[in-house]
């Protein structure tokens, strides 16, 4: 499964952004996927969580219902709608996408995800 993620750029605080990531399968190739970001000199972070199937849509504490991750699995896409943006948003933001089912208890971890994309960065200014 290949992952094409999209949408990044440079936002002013306060502004927003919709990122996109496409898989290359049908979603039901990938059960759960997932946004993670990694600024520079830290490590890689869970944002955001979805399954196909089950409920439950975790997300980073830091988000603070910012952001919103929705799916289009008619079009194998998975979105991150990012509102209210602040400069501790500024990273790269990967997809990943599970081979299999993941539980809701490790849908944060790094672990539970096969299939990473290439990184769309965000930049926000003050």
């Amino acid at each position: 499964v290949q992952l094409q993620a999209s949408g990044g750029g440079l936002v002013q605080t306060g502004g927003s952004l919709r990122l996109s990531c496409t898989a290359s399968e049908r979603t039901s190739s990938t059960p759960a996927m997932a946004w993670f970001r990694q600024a520079p000199g830290k490590e890689r972070e869970f944002v955001a969580a979805i399954r196909l199937r089950g409920s439950g849509k975790p997300y980073a504490d830091f988000v603070r219902g910012r952001f919103t991750i929705s799916g289009d699995y008619a079009k194998n896409t998975v979105y991150l709608q990012m509102n209210s943006l602040e400069s501790e948003d500024t990273a790269v933001y990967y997809c990943a996408a599970s081979r299999d089912y993941v539980i809701l208890s490790r849908l944060r971890e790094l672990e539970a995800y096969a299939f990473w994309g290439q990184g769309t960065l965000v930049t926000v200014s003050s």
